[in-house]
């Protein structure tokens, strides 16, 4: 299936961006300046990674921006004090900054940057010393530093570092023909990676006062998420190790020292998502170092549907214990407690997410800071200190300190710019699908939203299909409630926050129960009185676009549609985009299960009952979602004779990361829905 993407840190780059002569854009009711624009999208910082010093009195953190002259994101570190009192940039280069992180000792503050123009130049380990002066790269390892963790002496990095491309200068020349590319993986090609070399991931360790580093795992594979034990004795990792780790996601939890030769020990094994360390967060050995807590996934075979559980092995090896399988939630980037006594973790709920402390011995939890609310990131300082990172459906994600369950602002990112604009009403709404399930969400009206008007209304479907929408900040629901548009946003069958069941409800059935979910969330708005049925649109991007696609072929009523780096022919997917593991484990292979394929393929299929003017739009290097498939369905729709348009975005990959493009894609939405939606 077809994620949405991730906010995985990375160095942004600048990819030849053409800019646009964008001029203003007449809503269907025509407002002030003080609301949203479609220019906003660029001008909302994204904050994160939030990292306190070990005695708790600084809180360091990344703020990303768009950089509109050189149209490109640019992520630069920032620090608080713990009273909230200052705030300083710690760096302000012309390229990011990124991956903060503070040693035991408190003496110095480590983050990775590149620091170079060259967009495919490899990053390193910098140091900036807390007593002053100016950064200065520690690491010169051949290939590139993807993740790190302190000794608890300080004194030495856990490395994961990326083999060197021995072609990197020769590709990049624009004067030589480029090498022919040798594939021999099952999996093969990925989004932003595009497609897989035989370059591994491995771990090294690396000596401040020598500078010297040393591979501890060379060979054919790839290892993560390293973690230091409390004595410093070894480095606990991931790694796939199966005879073809390409086939499965079955994930082996390693612990090795860190000496030359030494050799890994199998600690368990576990299934994972790809080992994606942003949603389990590194393994977290216990203050004592007996135990050490990770995130595992359930059936293999439900791939991301499954519920990801927090479990607990003994470091010496066995079976490990699933310590939350009674809450039946996803749980992500556990942390324990000083005291050894409890794990603090994220929690997904409905519509929300919270910091929550499990006590390991009774198995109770309890939210430290509740509330309608997003919380998706937390550090936990030796002394208890607790910072998060947060956001709600009127502000975007901010870092806040966290005392007595409550908040205390210590980033101001977006204050200026947000107090003046106007700020639509996000409402929680629950409605019953055809079948009785109740499915949640929320309806957003536009300012000065008048009781007993009917509004031109967009259904909105976020991309996964195992994600949600939440109580955070979403600025294109600002920006489309700005323009007198009211905006459905549901959490369908399909969507996480719910449980396993209700994620799983879709399993090799795209785009039928959960477009019987989002159409109940239509009818439903249009019952209030709220929705003007003439007036309807619908959109999304990723898992987003794919519903839409199953939306206007099943259902003739909307008058607009724009679908985002989507797919109408799962055919057409296998073996094209990054999900083969995921296509043969759900769907089978397509020689043994053509039914199942074509059951799944609706929309291309049966385009023929299209009738909603479509807007496609893709990134032309998407090695997610890729680009032919949106090729595939514009080409049916013009086959077709119903208006259509295909837009390509040159060099971006599932996720944008082009100022400049990010406010074309706006402008274009609202332009669309506003032909064909307007009084």
């Amino acid at each position: 299936m077809l994620p949405s993407a991730k906010k995985t840190p990375s160095k942004p780059s600048w990819r030849g961006a053409i800019i646009l002569a964008i001029g203003f854009i007449t809503s269907p009711l025509g407002f002030a300046a003080d609301r949203f624009t479609f220019e906003d999208i660029t001008v909302v910082k994204d904050v994160g990674a939030p990292q306190l010093s070990p005695e708790g009195d600084w809180v360091a953190y990344t703020v990303t921006a768009n950089d509109h002259d050189k149209d490109e994101q640019v992520t630069h570190i920032w620090m608080s004090s713990w009273d909230g009192k200052q705030q300083l940039q710690l760096t302000n280069s012309n390229t990011s900054e990124y991956s903060p992180r503070w040693s035991p000792d408190g003496k110095y503050l480590a983050f990775l940057a590149a620091r170079s123009e060259d967009d495919d130049a490899p990053a390193q380990v910098w140091l900036l010393n807390r007593l002053g002066g100016e950064a200065q790269v520690v690491t010169d390892v051949k290939g590139s530093v993807l993740d790190f963790d302190w000794s608890p002496d300080s004194q030495r990095l856990a490395l994961i570092v990326k083999d060197e491309d021995p072609q990197r200068e020769l590709k990049s020349d624009a004067k030589k023909t480029p090498p022919p590319l040798v594939i021999d993986r099952f999996y093969f090609k990925e989004d932003e990676s595009e497609y897989l070399a035989n370059l591994r991931e491995h771990l090294y360790v690396f000596d401040l006062a020598t500078r010297a580093s040393q591979s501890l795992t060379p060979g054919r594979y790839d290892e993560g998420q390293p973690a230091w034990s409390p004595d410093g004795k070894e480095i606990a990792f991931v790694s796939k190790r199966s005879p073809d780790p390409d086939r499965d996601s079955e994930f082996g939890l390693y612990a090795i020292a860190p000496t030359a030769n030494s050799t890994p020990r199998l600690i368990t094994t576990f299934q994972g998502e790809a080992g994606d360390s942003e949603w389990s967060g590194a393994p977290q050995w216990s203050p004592n170092g007996r135990e050490i807590a990770f995130v595992t996934a359930g059936d293999p075979k439900l791939v991301y549907f499954s519920t990801h559980r927090l479990a607990v092995v003994p470091a010496s090896g066995g079976t490990a214990r699933v310590l939350t399988d009674a809450i039946d939630r996803n749980v992500m980037s556990p942390r324990w407690s000083a005291d050894g006594r409890s794990i603090y973790l994220l929690v997904e709920d409905d519509r929300n997410q919270h910091l929550t402390r499990f006590t390991v011995a009774s198995g109770k939890s309890e939210a430290l800071f509740a509330g309608r609310r997003e919380t998706s990131a937390f550090d936990v300082s030796a002394k208890g200190r607790v910072a998060i990172l947060d956001s709600t459906v009127d502000y975007p994600s901010e870092v806040f300190a966290i005392e007595n369950r409550n908040a205390r602002a210590l980033s101001h990112a977006n204050d200026a710019w947000l107090a003046q604009r106007e700020i639509a009403t996000t409402e929680e709404i629950s409605v019953n699908s055809k079948d009785g399930t109740r499915i949640s969400g929320f309806l957003i009206k536009p300012p000065g939203f008048a009781a007993g008007r009917r509004y031109p209304t967009l259904l909105w479907i976020h991309g996964g299909p195992v994600s949600q929408y939440a109580n955070s900040f979403m600025p294109m629901w600002q920006v489309f409630a700005s323009r007198g548009y009211v905006v459905v946003a549901t959490n369908p069958r399909g969507s996480s926050g719910r449980g396993e069941a209700f994620a799983s409800a879709i399993y090799a059935d795209w785009g039928n129960k959960d477009t019987q979910d989002v159409l109940a969330a239509v009818d439903y708005v249009i019952a209030q009185g709220i929705a003007d049925p003439e007036r309807l649109g619908v959109g999304g991007w990723s898992y987003g676009g794919i519903l839409t696609n199953n939306v206007i072929a099943r259902d003739t009523r909307f008058k607009a549609a724009v679908s985002g780096a989507s797919i109408g022919n799962v055919l057409a997917g296998y073996g094209t985009d990054m999900y083969i593991r995921e296509y043969e484990l759900e769907l089978g292979t397509p020689w043994k299960n053509l039914d199942v394929y074509l059951r799944n393929s609706y929309p291309l299929l049966h385009a023929d009952r299209i009738k909603t003017p479509t807007l496609f739009l893709c990134g032309e290097r998407d090695f997610n979602v890729p680009l032919l498939n949106s090729e595939q369905m514009y080409q049916a729709l013009r086959s077709l004779n119903i208006d259509t348009q295909l837009i390509i975005y040159p060099g971006q990959y599932h996720g944008f990361d082009t100022p400049s493009y990010l406010r074309d894609r706006m402008k274009r939405y609202l332009d669309w829905f506003g032909r064909y939606l307007a009084e």
